[in-house]
């Protein structure tokens, strides 16, 4: 049973960062529906936040109330930001940009957010890097690589992939056959730009939770801020457009609900508890197989086209992130090693020959610890 226990603590983690994925890779599904029966992206993501506000807070007033720090203004800072560079800009962004290209395009552009957030917990020194070292080339490399797949997805079209359960079925208005270079080249630059933003929010998040570590109580504060924020930009994009604020009880209710609840207060949550223990980039590591599971589903729910340029485009950002996390797995190695090369001889000594001094577990009732005698003279 303590095997189990121990070996579950250590896929929790990984568990918990597939769940998100799956999450996100409904979320998109539903969402695309959605837009591509009309629902404006703008009104969109101010639904989605408010509904994760209404669901997170109660949970965030009961269970928080020891965690909770004293809210400074420079967390109060932190807050407003991440509020208005996830909900507000990226959201804004990402919707606009999936509205002009297709599900699976957004998803596997989705991949370069890795690169970015290696970069940007680079440059706030929550990523190691030396250049003379293996691990650290690899994770240069691999961005340059990723980045360079989502120029490829951009860029490059190719012939379509006539897929055996693709034949037959009516593409979605927005699918590969549909869509002009214009356009889809426009939502490129959206989902890229709104990616920018979303590693700027994790990294944001990552060094918020250290002065601010309640995760339920964050989550709820950066939903209002985006509830609020939203609904700024999308009173004035969809301004003399009431219709554009009716929501109909079909599919664009059950994305609003899905995202609000899924996708923005529960991933978010788990996103803070991984985060804590891995880092940022750990939680960006996972994004293809958000790719792998939209690509599937959308072909098969949406009738939507592969184009060879995409799948090309996918494999070199895919190939370009395990770059990245092959380095961090050799620099996360090399980093322990050396905490460890930290303890000095006489303390390594001492731990060697003092074996009845025991480790205090959380769930033990009565712990003695049996300490070495001094020697009398």
């Amino acid at each position: 049973m303590e095997r189990f226990e121990r070996l579950f603590g250590m896929a929790k983690p990984y568990l918990m960062v597939i769940f998100v994925q799956f999450g996100y890779a409904g979320m998109t599904i539903l969402v695309k529906s959605a837009l591509d029966k009309g629902m404006s992206p703008h009104v969109f993501v101010v639904y989605r936040y408010a509904v994760a506000t209404l669901v997170i807070a109660p949970f965030a007033i009961i269970f928080d109330r020891k965690a909770r720090t004293k809210m400074s203004f420079s967390i109060l800072c932190k807050i407003v930001l991440m509020g208005l560079l996830e909900p507000v800009i990226d959201q804004n962004l990402y919707t606009t940009g999936m509205k002009l290209t297709t599900a699976t395009f957004s998803a596997a552009m989705g991949n370069i957010l890795p690169a970015f957030s290696f970069l940007m917990a680079w440059a706030c020194r929550l990523e190691i890097v030396s250049i003379l070292k293996r691990g650290s080339q690899a994770k240069i490399l691999g961005t340059i690589v990723t980045v360079g797949g989502a120029m490829i997805m951009t860029f490059i079209r190719g012939p379509m992939l006539n897929l055996p359960w693709t034949k037959g079925s009516q593409p979605s208005a927005s699918s590969g056959g549909s869509v002009t270079h214009q356009s889809q080249l426009k939502g490129s630059l959206m989902i890229a730009a709104g990616c920018i933003c979303w590693s700027a929010f994790i990294t944001l998040q990552a060094i918020t939770l250290k002065d601010y570590p309640a995760e339920l109580s964050l989550t709820a504060l950066i939903c209002l801020v985006g509830t609020i924020g939203g609904s700024g930009v999308a009173w004035i994009i969809e301004r003399g457009n009431p219709a554009a604020w009716v929501l109909h009880f079909d599919s664009q209710l059950l994305a609003v609900v899905y995202s609000g609840v899924i996708c923005t207060g529960v991933t978010y949550y788990l996103q803070g508890v991984v985060m804590q223990t891995k880092g940022p980039v750990f939680v960006t590591a996972f994004s293809p197989l958000g790719m792998v599971l939209v690509a599937i589903m959308s072909s098969f729910i949406l009738g939507e086209m592969m184009l060879l340029g995409r799948v090309l485009g996918a494999v070199v950002i895919i190939s370009g992130l395990y770059l990245v996390l092959w380095g961090k797995s050799k620099d996360d190695h090399v980093s322990a090693k050396s905490e460890c090369d930290k303890i000095s001889p006489s303390d390594q000594k001492m731990i060697g020959k003092d074996e009845s001094l025991k480790m205090v577990q959380p769930n033990d009732e009565f712990v003695v610890l049996h300490l070495p005698q001094e020697e009398k003279h």
